[in-house]
């Protein structure tokens, strides 16, 4: 099976592991992902649109929505690639392309798809999402937005649970793990402690908060600090 095989059994599970694969026609609003890490004016736009989306002038909490949602997509896709096909999908933001949605989460491209070389797999999932993607996105959000690396932490981990969640419901008997990936992933740093995670039953409780909350209209999230439910 070829990565856009994979790619391509992914992205019907569900919107947040949509990814398209190969030349599209409608490519002209495409930009690469390293453009959002790298460039302030790009990244500001992109918060604004996410304030205004949510009805706040917060940017913060648009930021921090940003983060979640974007970690949401790349666990996503990177993690059912890995449980269905046993190689993790190559995400590198310079082969990954994206563009604002009308509604929902991000659009993501890959004009030329590929995996990860041969290695352990939470290494390539641990590679491919959080070194070359998260970390930078968040050095940027940090330094322009002021977001901390302690929310951003939950917000991964929490990203995480949340595709591991769907990905189990909508494919439960896929040839690899995804909950003892996700495990593995919880396990390591950054993640390592941002939370405390139980996997029969699938639970978790961040130690931190997303920020959600101070949108106009929302509460807490199941998995936040603040909310005296169990996830």
């Amino acid at each position: 099976m070829t990565t856009t095989d994979t790619l391509r059994r992914v992205s019907a599970i569900g919107p947040y592991f949509a990814v398209s694969c190969g030349p599209r026609p409608d490519s002209a609003r495409f930009r690469p992902l390293t453009g959002l890490y790298e460039n302030p004016e790009l990244l500001a736009a992109y918060v604004a649109d996410v304030g205004e989306r949510l009805g706040t002038d917060q940017k913060r909490v648009a930021a921090s929505t940003l983060h979640i949602g974007t970690a949401a997509r790349l666990w996503s896709i990177a993690l059912a690639g890995a449980a269905l096909s046993g190689r993790a999908p190559d995400l590198a933001p310079e082969r990954l392309w994206w563009r604002a949605a009308e509604s929902g989460p991000i659009d993501l491209w890959m004009p030329e798809p590929g995996a990860v070389a041969d290695g352990e797999l939470h290494d390539a999932v641990h590679a491919t999402v959080l070194v070359q993607n998260l970390l930078p996105l968040g050095t940027a959000l940090a330094r322009h937005f002021g977001l901390s690396a302690h929310v951003m932490r939950g917000n991964a981990a929490s990203a995480l649970i949340g595709a591991v969640r769907v990905l189990t419901l909508r494919v439960p008997h896929a040839p690899h793990s995804a909950l003892r990936l996700a495990a593995a992933l919880l396990s390591r740093e950054p993640l390592a402690g941002a939370g405390v995670f139980t996997a029969e039953p699938l639970t978790y409780r961040r130690r931190s908060c997303c920020l959600y909350y101070r949108v106009p209209g929302n509460g807490f999230c199941g998995d936040c600090v603040l909310n005296g439910d169990r996830a």
